[in-house]
């Protein structure tokens, strides 16, 4: 769950006249998600060129990987979380060639052989984060924000913003009336719906894009946001807040994951050990705000990111975080109708 826009082929470091055609790699991840000096890097290493192809959800990238020809493929790809489990179970994912990757040894041990792919056999953590409330304390009055509740407050209405990812609206939604963001009851997915349709009027815009925008064009005052977007917004807007809401933040471990079909394998685990670098996972984390998995590269960070909450939370800011789980395809289908009737005002 989330981001410096980079479609498109970078070709730096690839010289000579070889008649040989350059080898590629495929990557496709999350907008504004991965710098591009580490891209640029990495090709004037090895001089592998990479394509940078993004999604704006979990859903948009899962249902592309589901339906590419060969012809197509991609050879990494970002998930968050639960989707790993997801694809695994579905036969979308190449097995992970632990020989290949170099690093993994310098992981976090909380974030490595987690339910979603036990013994990582077909992923490896790359960045994790929550999401969390954004607020331009600058804009508003009354009260200071505290909860995923006060979002309904009049004084907020149209000039909301949520995400625009279905688990993370209703993941809100559902910690508001005091049940778990994984629910699968049917009656409380309907009442999280309901109460979201008491939101809409509030509700400025969708976005998972690039979330802290709409904060820095004016446009939204509160609302979703995930913590690398909301440290990048604040070095623009300096009334940029990140909230930790008091019913629990939602938390996400995004991953590498190696398509089925990926035409270039070796060249993504050989991305894979190059991000793995506590080198390069510093710069990673210091350009977009979000925790890096890779424990030496902590050490390597400014006291201006180690220390920023937003990038990385204390242990008073996780109380009540809950990671995404799957939730069951029958229990999807439950949330997507109501998805569907939320977004189309019917």
């Amino acid at each position: 769950m989330k981001k410096l826009a980079l479609a498109g082929i970078l070709t730096a470091g690839l010289v000579g006249c070889s008649s040989e055609e350059p080898k590629v790699l495929n990557l496709y991840n999350w907008s504004e998600y991965m710098p591009q000096e580490v891209m640029t890097r990495f090709e004037e290493e090895t001089g592998i060129q990479v394509v940078y192809t993004t999604y704006d959800s979990n859903e948009a990238m899962y249902a592309r990987l589901k339906l590419l020809d060969d012809s197509a493929a991609y050879d990494l790809a970002v998930p968050s979380t639960y989707f790993v489990s997801k694809m695994r179970n579905e036969g979308l994912l190449m097995p992970i060639d632990r020989s290949k990757i170099e690093g993994f040894d310098q992981l976090d041990p909380e974030l490595i052989n987690l339910d979603i792919d036990k013994g990582n056999e077909y992923s490896v953590p790359y960045m994790w984060g929550t999401t969390g409330l954004g607020v331009d304390t600058a804009t508003i009055d009354g009260e200071p924000v505290t909860a995923w509740a006060d979002l309904w407050e009049e004084r907020f209405n149209g000039r909301v913003i949520l995400t625009n990812d279905m688990r993370e609206v209703f993941h809100l939604a559902l910690r508001v009336l005091g049940y778990s963001g994984n629910s699968t009851d049917p009656q409380q997915i309907k009442e999280a719906y309901e109460k979201l349709t008491e939101l809409m009027p509030s509700v400025r815009t969708f976005n998972s894009d690039a979330p802290r925008m709409p904060f820095l064009e004016g446009e939204v005052d509160i609302g979703m946001i995930w913590n690398g977007e909301a440290v990048m917004g604040k070095d623009v807007l300096e009334s940029l807040e990140y909230v930790y809401p008091e019913e629990g933040i939602i938390v996400w471990l995004d991953s590498f994951v190696i398509p089925k079909n990926a035409k270039n394998p070796d060249a993504a685990h050989k991305f894979i050990s190059f991000v793995l670098r506590p080198e390069i996972a510093a710069l990673i984390s210091t350009e977009i705000g979000y925790a890096t998995p890779v424990l030496p590269a902590r050490e390597l960070l400014d006291d201006s990111v180690a220390k920023d909450r937003a990038s990385y939370p204390t242990a008073a800011d996780m109380v009540n975080a809950e990671f995404q789980t799957d939730i069951g395809d029958e229990a999807m289908q439950i949330y997507a109708k109501y998805w569907e009737k939320l977004k189309s005002g019917r």
